[in-house]
């Protein structure tokens, strides 16, 4: 005799097989042949198809190889080279996935050797990720932190050198940042503001390679914000620093409007 579920049994099927049909919760089939492989099989099979750029196909070995045994030499290995896969592949997603998978390995080995190297992935993978300067700078100043702990924790590892070139890079981002902004509240009416960003960025980037420029406009801000001493012993300024610059050929007519 066939048997009727009731309605409440009959929900609660179908809920349980939609939770099975979702890619999430979906398990790795029990003939999957990657899991028969002991963990030092996946993870040289994972290394010969990272060798040949197959980073996706090589990433299922090394979570395997991981899973397996988390706490081998393997499975630390297999960990960071899982993160790897993600970085190598590239793309806006990947880097994100990357620097999660970079700090679960600083989280759980903080003392390995490979710390230094973990942490310049992670500044890495959050560089990759940064905005122009017109865009919001929230990640580029998390990257900036990042290659900054490194040089901290690391001063003398091999990836000290090159956190400080990036951090260069990453420095004149923000700076240009500071620029974009303090010249859009010129053009708009926000000379006051403007002023504020033109100075913090004379200030806070002594490296920025147009200084001239954020001078001139420093100067427009405080014309256009009526403060005439000011505006022109700016102009003045620029021309003691930068008697080449082009900048100087617009100042004596600003500098007569300013009067």
């Amino acid at each position: 005799m066939r048997r009727t579920l009731t309605p409440a049994a009959a929900l609660l099927a179908l809920a349980f097989a939609a939770l099975a049909a979702l890619p999430g919760c979906k398990s790795a089939p029990a003939d999957d042949p990657i899991l028969k492989l002991a963990a030092e099989e996946s993870l040289a099979t994972g290394k010969e198809l990272l060798a040949r750029e197959k980073y996706a196909r090589a990433r299922p070995y090394f979570e395997h190889a991981f899973e397996a045994e988390p706490n081998s030499v393997a499975g630390r290995t297999a960990l960071l080279l899982a993160a790897d896969t993600y970085y190598l592949e590239g793309g806006s997603s990947n880097f994100v996935q990357a620097e999660a998978k970079y700090r679960d390995y600083l989280n759980r080995f903080p003392t390995s050797e490979q710390a230094a190297y973990v942490q310049f992935q992670i500044a890495n993978s959050l560089a990759k990720r940064m905005e122009k300067p017109d865009r919001d700078q929230a990640v580029t100043r998390k990257a900036l932190e990042a290659y900054q702990e490194l040089v901290r924790l690391h001063p003398t590892s091999e990836y000290a050198a090159q956190a400080k070139q990036q951090i260069e890079v990453v420095r004149a981002n923000l700076a240009e940042h500071e620029f974009v902004v303090g010249r859009f509240y010129l053009r708009y009416g926000r000379p006051v503001g403007a002023v504020e960003r033109f100075r913090f960025l004379l200030d806070s980037y002594p490296e920025y390679p147009e200084r001239d420029k954020v001078i001139y406009h420093l100067g427009l801000a405080y014309r256009e914000s009526d403060q005439v001493d000011a505006s022109r012993e700016t102009f003045e300024r620029l021309k003691s620093e930068f008697p080449d610059s082009p900048y100087n050929d617009r100042v004596p007519e600003l500098t007569q409007k300013a009067s």
